[in-house]
């Protein structure tokens, strides 16, 4: 693709009094790195990235409008006092410069105010609720996560304060002070939020809001609210901001929630109140239970369509979010459903995203792997770091340092870890061999395409890098100390990822067992006979159906309608792989049993996604037993305890997912022969993507 792509994405837009020069906008992303209110300059580095990017328009993230009060973290930005406009005029001015336009989002958490509740503060509400979520999903959690999200609230309960007629003028008295100081602050627009469990999003549908005042009731009294909030803030700020209004199309898991039909009339008030544009996003109103729902979904183009029926019926802009990828975003701006296009965590990705779409060069767009890691830390009231952008939250890393001195350098694996080893190191002007014993980019990542089909996107930008940066590739070629040494490498990265053997409880060695390597080589068409055993002639056919297509795409859609194996699989260890790999031969007609021997499933999964795989694999029949202590593997079947009592599962195959430890022979190999070098990825420690990124940027950075 090339920018003629994306002419409409690039196009200038308007809301209100406002201009952008593209249709990007970088949506609210809390990043919980200011302290007491005040905005500090990591948040204003991490803005002017985006801004410096290319967005249109940057959007911040929540701001309390009566800081402390209503607010979630002591981390979140203020507007409840003059005190907080120089850092907001410091941000402002920064954006500027940097070429973008900057929204500040405004709100009252309400009911999800964690400082209130850590303080002993009941929360406002429009009434006591009637309700309690199904917190089950916790039993996925470490004690370490719970304890950090307790840390949160202090470990307190919460108390409700149903709102009053004067708590309700209070409220839109102090939401239109707010305003005055973000325009005091020379900021471009203000968002104001009635969506995400927050008090006016609470307000506006009928399962939270029970008042039979003017307030509850009918879908206007529900609006009434946010629309005495909106109207406040205009007759306060005029068109010195532009005002943009964020509301759920749809909200999931639970009756009553509001919905569409109830979005599009709400629009049409908040327009009428003097709304210039309306944000459309969605929320899973159980964060334990459906939080990938909303307000960050799985879903490419989640709430799209929501989107586009909500501009059918109001004349002001609609921004769309929720996995809106350029092409997508293109595309639906070509079919007049939006008129702009939020960008969230593909633009913490990458903040240069839309420079990039400018300038022709959508290849190099680094994807988002929707690993909700960066999301996960919002739980913890700690600041987003990303699994393949390990300069997110931490902008001075960028620009890259170049090398004092061009070293040749020799990378072993093509998987994650090498791969961003050779670009890092090539982009600081170092000369780089990568060498692997396979016949494909990719290492390990190539075979979690399969589970996990956003990789797949990952690893398309590694190997249009490696071309774009014209590094030297060598597959097929097994590392060794003599066959690298006659590379004459200056140093060496050994990325050889993780050692996966075979069980040593009884029956582990037999023929229907496989481990994550053995299934894996069977898969690509270079498993040993030793490997294979005796499935080589079944799910061998598979890899050398892999070994002639090398599309990750296509085997993953061939295998649902064909896939040489028995019926019958019992998966050992339900962490990340083997959860993932359930789900997968589940949804393929296989007949799984999921043993795992601790209670957490998933790690190290982020929590929302963690909680989504053990539901969705549930879903689709994969029989899940928890504290199993396996007993012995036999020629047809796996026995195990739990609690003592007995139980057994019928299998044509046994796969361990289990035991997975790093090692590095080689680098050990090396050293003994004085050769220097570093070890990376899960050949150093176990982390998966996101270690695999991580260490390598550690390490190339500083060679």
């Amino acid at each position: 693709m090339n920018t003629k792509n994306f002419p409409l994405l690039m196009a200038p837009g308007r809301m209100g009094p406002m201009e952008t020069h593209n249709r990007i906008v970088l949506p609210a992303m809390d990043m919980n790195v200011s302290e007491h209110g005040e905005i500090e300059q990591p948040e204003i580095d991490h803005y002017v990235a985006r801004a410096a990017g290319g967005a249109g328009l940057i959007i911040t993230g929540a701001c309390a409008i009566a800081f402390p009060h209503g607010a979630a973290s002591m981390k979140e930005p203020g507007l409840s006092d003059d005190k907080y406009i120089p850092g907001l005029k410091a941000l402002a001015d920064a954006v500027h410069a940097a070429g973008s336009k900057l929204c500040i989002q405004s709100t009252h958490h309400g009911k999800v105010a964690r400082v209130d509740v850590a303080n002993d503060r009941p929360v406002l509400a429009p009434n006591q609720p009637d309700y309690t979520y199904d917190m089950s999903a916790l039993a996925d959690s470490t004690r370490e996560e719970l304890g950090k999200m307790g840390a949160a609230t202090a470990g307190k309960q919460t108390a409700y304060h149903e709102m009053t007629a004067e708590d309700i003028s209070w409220l839109v008295s102090i939401w239109a002070d707010a305003a005055e100081r973000v325009a005091k602050a020379d900021a471009d627009a203000i968002e104001i939020h009635v969506a995400h469990g927050y008090i006016l999003g609470v307000f506006l549908n009928q399962r939270d809001n029970l008042r039979t005042d003017e307030y509850g009731g009918t879908l206007e009294n529900r609006a009434r609210l946010a629309c005495e909030v909106i109207s406040a803030v205009r007759e306060r700020v005029g068109d010195r901001l532009a005002i943009l209004v964020r509301v759920a199309g749809e909200e999931y898991g639970q009756e009553g929630g509001l919905t569409l039909d109830e979005a599009i009339e709400a629009s049409k008030l908040f327009e009428q109140a003097g709304a210039d544009a309306i944000h459309v996003t969605g929320w899973g109103r159980n964060p334990f239970d459906n939080f990938t729902d909303g307000p960050l979904p799985n879903k490419v183009g989640a709430y799209l369509k929501n989107a586009a029926e909500i501009k059918k019926h109001v004349n002001v802009p609609v921004i769309a979010v929720g996995r809106m990828l350029p092409e997508v975003s293109e595309k639906a701006l070509a079919a007049g459903q939006i008129d702009f296009a939020a960008m969230g965590r593909q633009l913490l990705a990458d903040p240069e995203l839309p420079n990039k779409l400018r300038d022709g060069k959508f290849d190099q767009v680094r994807p988002c792997i929707n690993c909700y890691l960066c999301v996960a830390e919002n739980f913890f009231d700690d600041t987003p770091f990303c699994a393949v952008n390990p300069a997110l939250g931490n902008e001075a890393l960028l620009p890259l340092k170049p090398a004092s001195a061009s070293k040749h350098v020799v990378v072993v694996g093509a998987g994650p870890a090498g791969l961003e080893s050779a670009r890092v190191l090539t982009e600081r002007g170092h000369r780089v061999t990568v060498v692997d014993k396979s016949d494909r980019l990719g290492g390990t990542m190539w075979f979690s395409t399969m589970t996990t089909p956003d990789n797949e996107r990952l690893l398309k930008w590694f190997k249009s890098e490696i071309r774009r940066l014209k590094i030297a590739v060598k597959l097929n070629t097994p590392a060794t100390v003599e066959s690298i040494r006659a590379l004459h490498p200056d140093h060496v990265i050994v990325a050889t990822g993780a050692v996966r053997p075979k069980p040593d409880f009884p029956g582990g060695d037999l023929p229907i067992v496989q481990t994550g390597d053995t299934l894996r080589a069977m898969m690509l068409g270079t498993a040993t006979a030793e490997e294979a055993g005796a499935v080589l002639s079944t799910l061998g056919k598979l890899g050398r159906l892999s070994g002639v297509t090398k599309s990750p795409e296509f085997v993953r859609q061939f295998t649902k309608v064909w896939l040489p194996m028995g019926k019958d699989v019992v998966v050992i260890g339900g962490s990340l792989v083997g959860l993932e790999l359930s789900e997968f031969l589940a949804e393929r007609g296989r007949r799984v049993t999921l043993l795992h021997e601790t209670q957490q499933l998933g790690l190290p999964l982020a929590m929302p996604r963690r909680w989504t795989a053990v539901k969705e694999s549930e879903k689709h029949g994969v029989k899940i037993h928890r504290n199993a202590s396996i007993t012995r593997i036999t020629e047809k079947s796996v026995e195990w305890t739990v609690g003592g009592e007995s139980f057994s599962a019928p299998a044509d195959m046994v796969v361990y997912a289990d035991g997975t430890t790093s090692a590095s022979p080689l680098a050990d190999e090396l050293r003994a022969a004085d050769i220097t070098c570093d070890v990376v990825g899960d050949a150093g420690a176990v982390n998966y993507i996101h270690g695999a990124i991580h260490s390598s940027w550690e390490v190339a950075t500083a060679l």
